[in-house]
């Protein structure tokens, strides 16, 4: 059965970093786009990031353009979101998906399969 997992979220001051991993078992990540997504206390879950199979195209949605970096690294079966320069508007529970494409379709469309537990970013002083 196919699973993705999110990790690496925390608790960071602003203007600081983190790196999150969206790491599949029981199929390989690099046959699809991965989206990256978030959802804030009461606000919509909204993409933030998508990344096509061979890495060559990706997306960013506006407020994190110049401060955010998708990956993906075929060996380890894992897509990364670097995130530097963190805002308190980017506290947030991050998820990851499979399947946006185009990689600009993540602002308006979902992935396939059901969303994970996600990954809780905090960004206070």
């Amino acid at each position: 059965q196919w699973q993705l997992v999110e990790s690496g979220g925390g608790l960071v001051q602003p203007g600081g970093s983190l790196r999150l991993s969206c790491a599949a078992s029981g199929f390989a990540l690099d046959r699809f786009t991965i989206g990256w997504y978030r959802q804030a206390p009461g606000k919509e879950r909204e993409g933030v990031s998508c990344i096509s199979t061979s890495g060559e195209f990706t997306y960013y949605t506006d407020s994190v353009k110049g401060r955010f970096t998708i990956s993906r690294d075929t060996a380890k079966n894992t897509v990364y979101l670097q995130m530097n320069s963190l805002k308190a508007e980017d506290t947030a529970i991050y998820y990851c998906g499979p399947g946006i494409t185009p990689v600009e379709d993540v602002s308006t469309k979902e992935p396939f399969g059901t969303w994970g537990q996600g990954t809780q970013v905090t960004v206070s002083s």
